[in-house]
């Protein structure tokens, strides 16, 4: 699989300076944690779930997780055990279908192992397991049955504790608490995708609900919670692990929309119609909180709509300026440290300082591409709403 791959690859070479990557669920680690991209969520319930995964594969989404917590009945946890395993053997049973990385996200530890077991070798098609509301305490018994499940299955399965208790949320508490989760994943390590953040239940603790118009950052307590989160298990010396932005809750946006005005105009002279309808339809939120997901030191975003896909994965990609700043700053020559002028000459690239930024925004260049000098978001959303 690979990001914009269902784009025709004259297109992708009209986009792209460099290309993204080809990646499997067999991949590096490091490679799989930086490609998650926009993973998209589905309850686990749907009759037809494995026709709506080959189906948002050839849309684009590379990673998705199959609920079985929050988004279903506390009434309907066994049948949609029972329809897991049916699709996983409906989807086992497709070799050609091209399918994405698949989660399954439980609400206690013991459903690991029984899962694995009833899966059989569809299990192949598994990468890992969500672990809702983790803590030291709660996460430990989830990473012990995650062990128990790899090693009697002889799969590689990974891990994504999601950050969402109240212990974390609440300021007499919240040290501590990371403290623990850090003991947690850091024994786990090698097991440990990515962290997801879920800050609906944050928010949910003091029955506050962000509009359309504002982002996570702008909640402040929920952004004292990120910050404090990426500060103890984002850091960039190596002992860090990805972090994933948060949910966008609105989806009033829908593709069709744009569909007929692109057909007619398809590339730079529909780019600020398309923007002012992106503005238009509320989805001036979920760029903004895109990009300070970024700027915060969070990589790829939670979904609950395929909606939002394309613009997580535009914005991801890295433009040709940084880029070219971060292919200056890792340069052999350079490895003393220095200053020297951007090649685009409005910045300063301090080599030092910059060089995690650099080093960061190369993992992720990989991945997702760089675009060529004179495409941005609109052009590369366009294109894939398009394909």
């Amino acid at each position: 699989m690979r990001h914009f791959g269902h784009i025709a690859p004259e297109e992708r070479q009209r986009l792209f300076h460099r290309e993204p990557c080809d990646f499997s669920a067999e991949s590096p680690a490091h490679v799989l944690a930086a490609a998650l991209g926009a993973t998209l969520y589905s309850p686990a319930t749907r009759p037809q779930l494995a026709d709506d995964i080959v189906k948002q594969s050839g849309r684009g989404v590379v990673s998705m997780v199959l609920c079985l917590e929050d988004s279903i009945d506390d009434a309907d946890v066994a049948y949609g055990e029972e329809n897991l395993v049916r699709q996983f053997t409906d989807l086992a049973g497709r070799p050609d279908a091209a399918l994405p990385l698949l989660f399954v996200r439980v609400r206690a530890p013991e459903q690991i192992p029984d899962l694995v077991r009833r899966l059989g070798p569809a299990v192949r098609l598994l990468s890992g397991f969500v672990l809702p509301k983790f803590t030291e305490e709660r996460g430990t018994p989830y990473l012990e049955a995650l062990t128990e499940a790899e090693a009697t299955s002889g799969r590689r399965l990974f891990a994504m504790p999601v950050l969402e208790s109240p212990e974390l949320l609440h300021l007499e508490s919240r040290r501590e608490t990371l403290e623990g989760i850090y003991r947690t994943v850091d024994k786990y390590r090698e097991r440990v995708l990515a962290l997801r953040l879920g800050v609906t239940d944050f928010c949910s603790a003091y029955g506050l609900r962000r509009p359309p118009d504002m982002t996570a950052y702008d909640v402040q307590i929920v952004a004292s919670v990120i910050a404090d989160v990426v500060n103890v298990l984002g850091r960039a010396d190596g002992t860090g692990f990805t972090v994933t932005g948060p949910v966008w809750e609105y989806f009033r946006l829908q593709e069709r929309m744009f569909k007929p005005q692109l057909r007619r105009s398809p590339f730079t002279p529909a780019a600020e119609h398309l923007r002012a309808t992106l503005i238009e339809h509320d989805m001036d939120g979920l760029l903004r909180e895109i990009a300070l997901d970024r700027a915060n030191g969070l990589l790829g975003k939670t979904c609950i709509h395929p909606s939002h896909v394309l613009p997580v994965h535009a914005l991801s990609v890295v433009s040709h300026e940084e880029y070219s700043d971060a292919k200056d700053i890792l340069r052999p020559d350079r490895c003393g440290g220095g200053v020297l002028r951007s090649a685009y000459t409005n910045k300063m690239n301090e080599v030092k300082p910059h060089r995690a930024w650099a080093e960061r925004t190369l993992q992720r260049a990989e991945v997702f591409g760089v675009a060529n000098e004179d495409i941005g978001f609109v052009e590369l959303l366009a294109a894939g709403l398009c394909s």
